[in-house]
């Protein structure tokens, strides 16, 4: 996952009214019995180095999750992923699984992590006072694990009134997904409503919104001139990305929850050569996507007026990610709360800075939820941990989520989720 600016806002759900279609008292056992499993299949993932850009690594995490899901009755297949840019990615694993239903439901999770080869030895898994260290604990193998125990879960419970439950694992979600994204789009485009196995926030909140990303490169060409002889004949790129950099800090607060951050500036070649050439690296975060449009605008409109005459600016927007509105998940948020209390304790859901696949499934118009594994925090650091406590309870929210959302007697449903949104 992107860098999470750790800024929390709470967001208010709508009420829901409870489903009768599963006992709290056994979920919450099937659970609690799947625990012990969950630490054991932990220690062990959390051993395998599977940083994005190690194929090899991420892959023997496929092979560990596959085995896992074709084990417990899903039809398990692989899809490989092509270059990107001269790297190589790992596999995305799919695993399905039919119940008595029709609604689709789809749990995604990611497979690799920040950290590089080695990284697994040097912090070898650990748990202590309740929590669990190593890298990749909390983000994302604690999640990715919480999926696979609660379908679990639902089997003890003999709850498989879905149509179809599928659990997608991609290879490279912290560097963006630049392999799997058409995968799991693909997946989403099929589903009825999908639920992100990214952790919960430090404070146990389900995530409700997460903003959008966009990296813009501004190339800014002048003309070279000796500095010394005559300077009046160059166009100083230099000097130009000054006050641009000025500028596009400017646009920060411009709209509600928007952020420019220049990170990187370069110019020129020597100190007496007027600069014919300068690069600069920024990123934009909005939590609207109007928000982030609006923003690419005002951009474009300032490079269109440059302050040094002789120099041009042109910009390029990679690597554009849509936001996670609470438009698409207010209704999710709100059963899953409904379900807490059923369950005997209290959630809520918030937004946050940091970006993650929920972001793109959203986009292709299914109804997501994000934030539904275990708790976690201090996550891409040495001191990432999760809380081992919080794990029965938060699989048992995954596990009745999923059967409140096949269950044809709740409202629950894809037409009202999506008549709903629209009214408010």
């Amino acid at each position: 996952m992107r860098l999470d600016l750790r800024r929390a806002e709470h967001v208010d759900s709508p009420s829901w009214p409870a489903a009768p279609s599963w006992s709290p008292s056994l979920l919450r056992a099937a659970a609690q019995a799947a625990t012990a499993q969950y630490r054991a299949d932990l220690a062990e993932l959390v051993s395998i180095d599977s940083g994005s850009t190690d194929a090899d690594g991420v892959n023997r995490v496929a092979d560990w999750c596959a085995a896992r899901l074709a084990g417990d009755g899903f039809s398990v297949s692989r899809l490989r992923t092509e270059p990107v840019g001269g790297t190589s990615y790992g596999d995305v694993v799919v695993a399905r699984r039919h119940g008595n239903g029709t609604e689709r439901v789809l749990l995604f999770a990611h497979m690799d992590t920040v950290f590089p080869t080695g990284e697994a030895a040097r912090r070898p898994y650990r748990e202590s006072g309740g929590r669990a260290y190593g890298p990749g604990v909390s983000d994302d193998k604690g999640g990715l694990l919480a999926g696979i125990a609660a379908a679990r879960a639902l089997d003890a419970c003999g709850l498989r009134g879905y149509g179809e439950l599928v659990i997608a694992l991609t290879p490279d979600e912290e560097v963006g997904s630049p392999a799997s994204r058409s995968h799991l789009a693909a997946l989403a485009r099929e589903s009825d409503f999908a639920l992100s196995l990214e952790c919960a926030r430090e404070n146990g909140d389900l995530v409700s919104a997460r903003k959008g990303i966009a990296d813009i490169r501004v190339e800014i060409t002048g003309r070279a001139a000796h500095s010394g002889i005559e300077p009046e004949r160059g166009a100083n790129a230099a000097a130009e990305a000054a006050h641009l950099v000025l500028d596009l800090l400017e646009l920060n607060g411009s709209r509600p929850d928007v952020t420019v951050n220049v990170g990187t500036v370069a110019a020129g070649t020597r100190p007496n050569i007027v600069p014919d050439f300068a690069e600069l690296s920024l990123e934009v975060r909005a939590a609207r996507l109007d928000d982030l449009e609006a923003v690419f605008a005002d951009i474009d409109e300032r490079a269109a007026k440059v302050k040094v005459p002789g120099t041009t600016i042109r910009t390029t927007r990679h690597d554009v990610c849509p936001p996670l509105e609470s438009a698409a998940t207010a209704r999710l948020a709100a059963a899953a709360s409904s379900i807490a209390d059923r369950l005997g304790f209290e959630v809520r859901a918030s937004a946050t800075g940091g970006a993650s696949d929920a972001n793109f499934v959203a986009a292709c118009g299914v109804p997501t939820l994000d934030g539904l594994g275990p708790i976690g925090g201090d996550d891409h650091s040495a001191a990432e941990w999760l809380d081992l406590e919080s794990v029965p309870s938060r699989v048992a929210l995954l596990a009745a989520l999923i059967a409140d959302l096949a269950d044809p007697a709740t409202a629950l449903r894809w037409d009202l989720v999506r008549g709903s949104d629209d009214d408010e």
